[in-house]
């Protein structure tokens, strides 16, 4: 090669070569060295250098598509208020919840902080009219419901039960009274409810008969039995305790205040899911309880049942924004996790995985979606109630177990997350109606036929 040739060659390579960029690799290694070092290269050698190179460059993280469990876009379904909720609540669990719950989860033990900040995000009772509630739709309860559960389920089951199934007795079942005196104070997390209805040996058989009792001495009611994983009652203010009437035989529902004599929580330990949930066994020995905190429209087990059906759309909104959570940390992980030189998400069998999920979970989506459309229409019955709830728990089942299988070994570490929702998972599979129960009303509604032990 003549002089004049590489003089040239050498002025089109200096026009080619950022020289910033080339003082910044030179702080890092010999510039000298790697020349030699790569002259010695032959070009099999040479070509699968450039190779690795350019297929590193492709797979900056600025290329890839958002992460984003809404694959339908159904948020464009929303107001733009209802939107202005969703974000605020979801920044507030990324920003205040997300870097605490592992921590809480591990110790067993409610972060009782974030109380005081949920206060200001305004989103307790939701879909109740009156009493400082927003009387929002119940769309966005079940909207709220999701991108709670979508950090943490154990928060979002804390929530449901103040929010949902306390408050929901009170607003349904309760005097005008009892109403002005609780609800203001419960939205305002300034009093925090509890839920007692799930007995040690009364799970799914509690409407064939509660062996919590009470009766009418003639100035309070006495109230003796047990309840099992209520949730929230080692701290709660007041706790509704739903007991059979000794002379009725019907169901009616109690304000219990957790000064009351004769109630007494112990909490229950050692579980491995909704760790941070405080479950309690709740004792009553003759504890009495006067006829002003008796809920004075709950009078049959029918009472009760209307509660479980408003709240059973939000525990279905809840297995999706399990199922989300796990669905977008496992595709976060599979974009940085490496294997064989490049990212896992770009393997066939990784892909066939995540869009599995995917497809579960945009099922699940707008199922509950129309869900809460026909509860805010007032079509919402409990057989829609039941399927939403059977369908949405198993499918979260199979979404949650890919997002554990896609993260290899790490997927039963707590800082990938992943392993918390395959754990809490299975809290949400059982409460609320259990699939075989929830399966049966179902059953009944579209056969015509009731399958239950009479």
């Amino acid at each position: 090669m003549s002089i004049f040739k590489k003089v040239k060659n050498t002025i089109n390579l200096l026009k080619s070569v950022d020289m910033d960029q080339l003082a910044k690799i030179n702080e890092k290694i010999d510039l000298a060295d790697a020349m030699k070092s790569l002259g010695s290269l032959d070009e099999r050698q040479l070509a699968g250098l450039m190779k690795m190179l350019k297929s590193k460059r492709k797979k900056g993280q600025h290329d890839l598509p958002p992460i984003d469990g809404d694959f339908y876009n159904l948020d464009l379904k929303l107001t733009e208020k209802q939107r202005e909720i969703q974000l605020k609540v979801r920044n507030f669990m990324e920003d205040e919840i997300r870097p605490l719950v592992n921590e809480y989860w591990k110790k067993d033990q409610f972060p009782f902080e974030v109380i005081e900040k949920f206060k200001d995000l305004n989103i307790v009772g939701v879909p109740y009219e009156g009493y400082g509630c927003p009387n929002l739709p119940f769309l966005m309860e079940g909207i709220i419901a999701q991108e709670i559960a979508r950090v943490d389920v154990s928060i979002s089951t804390f929530f449901g039960v103040h929010s949902g199934l306390a408050m929901g007795s009170i607003y349904l079942c309760g005097s005008e009274e009892q109403k002005q005196e609780w609800l203001p104070q419960m939205q305002k997390m300034e009093k925090i409810g509890a839920f007692g209805l799930t007995e040690p040996n009364v799970g799914s058989g509690v409407a064939g008969g509660l062996e919590t009792t009470c009766k009418f001495d003639g100035e309070n009611w006495v109230l003796n039995g047990q309840k099992k994983w209520i949730g929230n009652a080692t701290f709660a203010d007041v706790t509704i305790i739903w007991a059979r009437d000794l002379d009725s035989n019907q169901v009616k529902g109690f304000l219990v205040r957790k000064e009351n004599p004769g109630f007494k929580t112990e909490k229950i330990k050692d579980k491995m899911a909704l760790r941070i949930v405080q479950n309690a066994i709740i004792t009553l020995t003759d504890c009495k309880i006067p006829e002003s905190d008796r809920l004075q429209n709950a009078n049959s087990f029918k009472d009760t049942a209307n509660v479980l059906r408003m709240t059973r759309a939000g525990v279905a909104w809840q297995a999706v924004g399990c199922a989300r959570g796990a669905y977008e940390s496992a595709l976060k992980y599979t974009k940085k996790r490496e294997q064989f030189g490049r990212p896992i998400a770009s393997f066939q069998l990784i892909q066939n995985h995540l869009v599995e999920m995917l497809s579960n979970l945009t099922a699940m989506q707008t199922l509950v979606f129309r869900l809460s459309e026909m509860q805010d229409q007032d079509l919402l019955t409990d057989e829609h109630a039941s399927l939403a709830k059977v369908y949405c728990s198993m499918r979260m089942r199979d979404v949650v177990s890919r997002a554990r299988e896609v993260l290899g070994g790490n997927g039963i570490l707590l800082e990938y997350d992943v392993a918390r929702f395959v754990a809490d998972a299975e809290a949400i599979y059982s409460y609320e109606g259990t699939k075989e129960i929830n399966s049966l009303i179902v059953g009944r509604a579209i056969t015509g036929y009731s399958a239950f032990v009479s």
